[in-house]
């Protein structure tokens, strides 16, 4: 085939411009059209991808929104539940109140309603269908020791028995830094203290079986079987809220031995109702008067060194015929020794009982060994005399109702003994009389009704018994509530706690805190 004039490819325009090529411009729009077509598809590709992205970022914004919705639909249900389980707790708080008032028995037991706790149902106002439950424990501070107003000794055997040792020689003792401290608001400024430490203070829990905390464990009656344990810390053992009406069971004054008038020291009344003290007795207790505690009365002796003076030269311990102005402090009877100045007849006879129960007397000094109160006499008035005059007082120990590492700690006191006052107040009264009236006022054991009664029990002496009488009570004052709204699974949802005291008419908060 012959090759086509290349003339026949060209062509030019009218205005002489350089002639064009027919296929080269067909492939152009070919490239044109298909670059149209490319862009058309990728602009509804990027379209597509947008809306794509759009649709996500959407969705993770729906989601989230619809998640802050529902955190906040629970954050009200949950402010909703604590409201409700918080008014719970209050009302379990108001019935212990209730229940308080209403303890009229003028001793305490551990036998008593209010000892054994509550845990009762109130109606829920929005679900009718569920009730509300509280859980209530009222405990008696009496039977803590009172960091406030405890003899640093009794402080210094708790610490002692908790397993403390000081760590340096140079170190200030904890017990100075605990008193020099005083007074405490509340337990928990113990933690400003210098040296107190977190597991002293609040407690902790050791692994069973370590020789040295074990041993400190079963000291303060903890038992140790587990692989874990609770040592009990400060705040377990001590308050700042025990208080006590100063009053015998009667609900009487006492009376302040250290400043009592003679009128109101010869109204003092042992057994049956008779005075202790006759009027020579009196003025020879109120020649002696400075005493540190009411035990120390067993000390103070009829014939004061004032009255022996005075009448020094007229008593003998020899018979002499010859002088009848000497008294034979020996021989004299009651009526002879009131002659001699000072000498009552309630001194008088004191002679007289004490020469028969000891024997003569080998010089006239010995007769200012002659007491001036009996140790019967003592226990029967031990309630009805203080030497405080405040109308409350703080820091007596429950011997109803508290345990017995804390008994053991008291002056006088050891472990066997703590453990005699409470087996006497867990077991049954040999009194018939005295345990039908218990049996019917529904309370267990046998509480003690005055502190005398301690004498009953084995191994207290007198000894012991002076140092402790006005340390202890038999009733107390100070109670502590908490109690706490609980769920169907028994979890605590809020709580509340306070320290009553409920020494005046009214019942009276003197802390509260809420959870």
């Amino acid at each position: 085939m012959p090759i086509a004039d290349k003339s026949d490819f060209y062509r030019k325009d009218a205005e002489g411009t350089e002639p064009s090529r027919k296929p080269e411009n067909q492939k152009t729009r070919k490239r044109e059209s298909q670059f149209a077509r490319f862009l058309v598809r990728g602009e509804r590709g990027l379209s597509l991808i947008a809306t794509l992205w759009l649709l996500t970022v959407l969705s993770v914004l729906a989601t989230h929104f619809l998640y802050s919705i529902r955190l906040e639909q629970r954050a009200q249900a949950n402010f909703a539940d604590r409201t409700k389980f918080h008014y719970a707790a209050k009302a379990g708080f108001e019935r212990a109140i209730v229940m308080l008032r209403g303890d009229e028995t003028p001793y305490d037991s551990l036998g008593e309603d209010w000892a054994e706790g509550l845990e009762e149902q109130i109606a829920d106002g929005i679900e009718t269908t569920r009730p509300l439950t509280y859980r209530v424990k009222i405990t008696d501070e009496g039977t803590k020791i009172n960091i406030n107003t405890a003899d640093m000794s009794l402080i210094e055997g708790l610490l002692t028995l908790m397993g403390y040792q000081q760590t340096e020689m140079t170190e200030q003792p904890l017990v100075q830094a605990i008193e020099q401290g005083r007074p405490y608001r509340t337990v928990r400024d113990l933690a400003r203290v210098e040296g107190m430490t977190s597991a002293l203070l609040f407690g902790q829990q050791v692994a069973a079986n370590p020789n040295a905390i074990q041993d400190a464990a079963s000291d303060i009656g903890i038992d140790a079987s587990g692989t874990q344990q609770n040592v009990p810390g400060l705040v377990n053992l001590v308050t700042v809220y025990s208080i006590d009406k100063n009053t015998d069971a009667s609900g009487n004054a006492r009376v302040n031995i250290n400043n009592a008038d003679g009128q109101q020291v010869t109204q003092i009344r042992g057994n049956n109702n008779q005075p202790v003290f006759s009027q020579g007795e009196k003025d020879a207790l109120v020649q002696q008067r400075e005493f540190g505690s009411i035990g120390d009365l067993i000390d103070a002796t009829a014939v004061t060194e004032q009255v022996f003076n005075n009448i020094r030269e007229q008593i003998s311990v020899e018979s002499d015929e010859e002088d009848e102005d000497i008294v034979n402090i020996n021989t004299a009877d009651a009526g002879e020794l009131e002659t001699l100045e000072g000498i009552d007849e309630g001194i008088a006879e004191r002679i007289v009982d004490h020469r028969n129960s000891q024997g003569n007397f080998q010089n006239v000094d010995q007769l200012k060994e002659v007491k001036l109160i009996t140790e019967d006499e003592f226990s029967s008035i031990v309630d009805r005399i203080t030497t405080r005059d405040e109308a409350t007082v703080s820091g007596s120990i429950n011997i109803n109702t508290a345990p017995q590492e804390i008994l053991q700690l008291l002056p006088g006191m050891d472990g066997d003994k703590a453990g005699a006052i409470i087996s006497r107040r867990e077991s049954q009264p040999e009194d018939r009389e005295k345990a039908e009236a218990l049996e019917e006022a529904g309370i267990e054991g046998n509480p003690f009704e005055s502190i005398s009664q301690l004498l009953e029990v084995e191994g207290i002496d007198m000894d012991t018994f002076r140092q402790i009488a006005e340390l202890v009570t038999y009733r107390s004052h100070g109670f502590l509530i908490e109690s706490e709204g609980v769920d169907n699974l028994g979890k605590t949802i809020a709580s509340c706690v306070s320290a009553l005291d409920r020494t005046g008419e009214q019942i009276v908060t003197k802390y509260w805190r809420q959870n």
